[in-house]
């Protein structure tokens, strides 16, 4: 088979694409995709535990657990014990990183234009619900396990 043919090669080989293109435009906030992609579920969703955000993200409770350490340490998380419950974390934003949501939510808008430029309406709408099949297949997938 043909790279060009194999589903693994063409995502990975887009998101890495985009993913160093999204690096560089969040390089001046010291802030990572991924350390994005959390502050994106407590601005949209608010207060979450962990586990709940690793499901939004589609992350390991190990991977979820790294990046709120290092969020944390950069002062753009707090964890907090839930108040009805002892045993449950919360997770909220930072006054620092709430500051950084409108400068984000332009990056990402201009990140998508760049990336999505050269497609038809028809193309986005058709890449984005195909995208999305993917994730949902997945998630199908594993809650039977």
């Amino acid at each position: 088979m043909k790279l060009d043919q194999c589903i693994n090669f063409l995502l990975s080989s887009a998101q890495n694409v985009v993913f160093q293109y999204f690096i560089q435009k969040l390089s001046p906030y010291n802030v990572t995709p991924a350390q994005y992609g959390v502050l994106n579920c407590l601005w949209n969703h608010g207060d979450l535990t962990p586990k709940q955000i690793g499901e939004l993200l589609v992350l390991e409770a190990s991977s979820t657990s790294g990046i709120l350490d290092r969020m944390q340490k950069n002062d753009l998380i707090n964890r907090s014990i839930h108040p009805e419950n002892r045993r449950t974390i919360l997770v909220t934003t930072t006054k620092k990183a709430d500051n950084m949501r409108i400068p984000f939510e332009n990056i990402v808008q201009e990140m998508n234009q760049h990336f999505m430029n050269n497609l038809t309406d028809e193309e986005k709408d058709l890449l984005s619900k195909s995208l999305m099949r993917i994730i949902q297949m997945n998630k199908r997938e594993n809650s039977l396990d």
